[in-house]
Parts: structure tokens; sequence; C-alpha cells
């Protein structure tokens, strides 16, 4: 099991370690400074962090195992604009929104999905980036735009363990997108989702789609979920097609889910009233999980705040361990929980963080 987790925060990365069977802080990285994602690589034990410094821009760090010190990468860029292109979108790169490790057969493989809507692939461990020419280039962007940005975002990559050339993305507002040849070609993969804030007749144009947050089964790499903006949803086929939830209590609306590794049929959400509160329900925290591919689900709250609580959980502010049982939480008011028995009971260990943004394990 992962001894070590990660803080993306408005102030900074703060680490999580686990010493005599407790999880406690350790040292804070980049303090001050807004970290919008880490990535803590599980093929070679670096860790990668971006930041999005405004006025400075993106950067990006990397820190080998056992160094003391990070190294500065490029950060993902996007090519000048053609002069004579009609694409209205800034090719400027306003914030990586996903780090994702590539296959384990390519050791130096990484991913990175940016504002506004680039996918990024690096063969070099960061030290180089390209932008994916035939997803930027698909004519359906034109239609994307954007959903908690004023820009389109990919937030979600997921490699399928079994062959490298498998990929999938998530585009807040331009649906689900995969790639069968390592990213050579693309097909928009949204089939059976609804888009309930477009006019009837477009709801379900699979290019104007918002998923807040896609995740894979690693260990039954078929099986994704999908917290949407207008519910919840389940591919058992790789996302070829997506199957809509209805039997989730409290709420079908929020921005988290997490896949159990192993078991296809498990997986968590964090439910959230829609759409202009975005507070949990009834200003009581609760994580949900279903264990029967989404046909029930638990309601679990031991050990959350269940009075005044206004804690919103971001897209990438739920995550779980390989080990199936140890969830990390935090929230955009600094509120962070972790439960080491899959969820039936959680443990605080901080209220006063800054906003996370994402957490980790590593």
């Amino acid at each position: 099991m992962s001894e070590r987790a990660y803080l993306s925060t408005r102030k900074g990365l703060f680490e999580l370690r686990k010493e005599a069977g407790r999880w406690d802080f350790g040292p804070v990285h980049f303090l001050g400074e807004p970290v919008s994602m880490a990535l803590p690589d599980p093929r070679d034990g670096s860790l990668y962090a971006a930041l999005n410094l405004g006025h400075f821009g993106v950067k990006l760090h990397r820190r080998r195992p056992g160094a003391e010190t990070w190294t500065e990468l490029p950060a993902p860029s996007y090519p000048p604009k053609p002069e004579e292109s009609d694409d209205k979108t800034d090719w400027n790169n306003r914030m990586v929104w996903a780090l994702e490790a590539g296959h384990a057969g390519q050791p130096g493989q990484l991913w990175a999905g940016t504002l506004p809507g680039g996918l990024f692939g690096s063969r070099d461990h960061g030290d180089s980036w390209q932008l994916v020419r035939p997803l930027w280039d698909a004519p359906q962007r034109s239609n994307w735009f954007g959903g908690g940005y004023d820009v389109p975002g990919i937030h979600s990559i997921s490699v399928d363990p079994r062959d490298a050339r498998q990929l999938l993305v998530g585009v807040s507002c331009g649906g689900a997108w995969r790639s069968e040849d390592g990213g050579a070609s693309w097909t928009v993969s949204s089939t059976g989702m609804r888009a309930d804030y477009m006019p009837p007749e477009m709801n379900e144009n699979e290019e104007i789609q918002d998923p807040h947050r896609i995740v894979r089964c690693p260990g039954q790499p078929d099986v994704l979920w999908c917290q949407h903006h207008n519910g919840m949803w389940r591919s058992q086929d790789g996302g070829r097609r997506w199957q809509e939830i209805t039997a989730a209590p409290l709420s079908r609306f929020g921005f988290a889910v997490a896949a159990h590794p192993m078991d296809g049929d498990t997986a968590w959400f964090v439910p959230l009233e829609a759409d202009q509160r975005r507070i949990p329900v009834g200003a009581a925290m609760a994580v949900l999980r279903t264990r029967d591919g989404g046909k029930s689900f638990e309601v679990l709250r031991h050990g959350l705040p269940q009075e005044h609580c206004y804690d919103l959980v971001y897209r990438h502010g739920l995550a779980v361990s390989s080990d199936g049982h140890t969830l990390l939480m935090g929230s955009t008011t600094g509120g962070v929980w972790i439960s080491e028995n899959g969820g039936d009971s959680w443990r605080t260990l901080s209220t006063t963080l800054p906003p996370v943004y994402a957490v980790s394990f590593g």
C-alpha cells in the first residue's frame, strides 16, 4: 500500500506520510504557490507538480526518487496560431488540469490535459511536450465550450493498462473522446450521456457533454465511471457506450468519483446540491458507495461533518489507494479526510488547509 499522499492546493503541495500506522503531514513544497495538479509516477517513483502562477504562467517541476530538490521542466506549450485560422480559442496554456502516467511499457510517456482543451504527450519524462494535433485539429472541437472555466478543458485522461494505444479523455464541455492508436486518431465517445443544459433537440449531442470526471477500474479496464453535470454514468465496454445510473440517493450531481482498483462494481461519489449552490446536500457531508455496479448505494457519513458544512469537493478531490480501501478527500474550504475502511468511517486530518484542488496517492 502507498505510504504517501499529496494534496495540491492554492498555497502549495502538501505531503502526507503514514508512520506507525497513522497518517500525518510531512513537508510542504512550493509553499504559497498554487499547485493545480501533482502526479506521483508509480513506474519509477518520480513526482511531478504543475503550478499555475497567473501572470508568470504555467510551470512544471519534477523530483526524482530520493532527491531533495525539484527540477523545473518546460511546461506544455501551444504552437503559434496560424494567421489564417478562424479558431476563436486563444492558443495559450492557461492551466494543467490533468497529469497522468503513460502505460507501464512506455516508461517515459506522460500525458497532460490543459485549458483550453489541448492534450499533450511527453516521451522523455516531461523534458519535452508535444500537442496531440489529431485531437486539437478535430473539426468537432469548434463545438466545445467552457464548463467550470470560460474555455474548454481536459480534466480526465485514462490509459488502458492492457494496451498503451487505448486512450480516453474527458472534456468539459466536449464529451468523452477515445483513441485506439495511441492518439493518432480520435472518436467522440459520449453515447448515452445527456446534457439537460442544452435545448432538447441537442441534449444528446456527444460533442457538448460535460463529464465532470471519468475514471477507470484498472483491474477491469473495460469499466469506467463518470460523474457528469447531469448525473452519473458507467461504461462496461471501454467508454464506447454509457449507461445512466439512477439509483443514487441524495443527489446525482457532483464532481468527484473514484473507481476501485480491482473491483469494477465498486466506486465512490461525493453528492452535492445542484446546481447553483454546489454544497453538500443539507449542509452535511456524505460519500456515496456502490458495490453492485450502480444498482444501489450506501450513504457514508461517519466521521464527516454533519452540520454547517459547505465544503465543495472538486473533480480531483477524491482518490482511492491501490489497496482498494484507503480513500483521501479534500475540499475547497481546506477540509481533508481519510478513510482506511472503504469509506465506512473517516478521520479529519485538517479543516484549515488552503483550498484543495486535487489529491493523489503515491
